[in-house]
Order: C-alpha cells, then sequence, then structure tokens
C-alpha cells in the first residue's frame, strides 16, 4: 500500500493555494500533503478509534459488500454508508463496485503522516499558526 499524506490549514490558506497552483505560481511537490482538512479537530474527528477499528476490518477482512462489512462491524448499513462516503472524499478509502452493484470498500493507504508546521509558508507568505 501507500502513505497518504495530510495537511492541515485554514479554508483561506487552501483557496490560496488552490489559486496560486491555478495561475501556475506554485507547483506542488510529491512530498506535499494530498489531502487537506480545515482543523486538528476535523482531522481528528475523522480519525476516531471507531473509524481506525473500521479501516482494519476492512484492510483485514475485504469485505465483499455493505452487508458483510455491517455484520463484521455490528454497525447498520445506513451508518457506515454515511462513514464510508465520508472516508472515500477524504482518499482513505475506494469503493469498488462487485456483482449487483455491491460496495465493496478498499483501504488505499496502510499509513497517513501529517504535515502540521507550527509557523506555515503558505504560498510565499510566512504566518504564524495560531
Amino acid at each position: 500500500m501507500t502513505t497518504l499524506r495530510i495537511g492541515i490549514a485554514s479554508y483561506e490558506e487552501m483557496k490560496a493555494r488552490s489559486l496560486a497552483i491555478a495561475r501556475g505560481e506554485v507547483k506542488p511537490g510529491p512530498e506535499e500533503p494530498k489531502v487537506w482538512f480545515t482543523s486538528t479537530e476535523s482531522f481528528a474527528k475523522l480519525l476516531s478509534s471507531g473509524n481506525r477499528d473500521l479501516l482494519k476490518i476492512i484492510a483485514e477482512t475485504s469485505p465483499a459488500s455493505l452487508e458483510e462489512l455491517s455484520g463484521l462491524t455490528g454497525r447498520a448499513k445506513s451508518n457506515l454508508s454515511r462513514t464510508l462516503k465520508t472516508l472515500e472524499s477524504y482518499g482513505l478509502i475506494r469503493i469498488d463496485r462487485g456483482s449487483r452493484g455491491r460496495v465493496m470498500p478498499r483501504v488505499t493507504a496502510d499509513r497517513l503522516e501529517l504535515d502540521l508546521p507550527l509557523v506555515e509558508k503558505v504560498v510565499g507568505v510566512e504566518t504564524e499558526a495560531g
């Protein structure tokens, strides 16, 4: 598998960075985060112990359906569906489709790295993290 690099930046910082990339002023390097959160709190919420347990079960069992995953975890399918969509939106899993459109979640990374500088340099301007 692979390491997914995570960054924390305010909405304003992410917007400024995205615009600078679009204008060609900044070219993201391969070592830079691929996934961004607006706060450490939102990062921690997504990677709660329950969600980390869910990722571990998915990685270890490769469930063939949402129903199978529900049986393995004891979580309702509706709850799992929402959680899986969120995990997918952050690149932590991908959703494959099996026979009859069955949802088959697959973990995409076996490691996360958090890039959280205390003094951030965003689009050539240094700001103090507060």
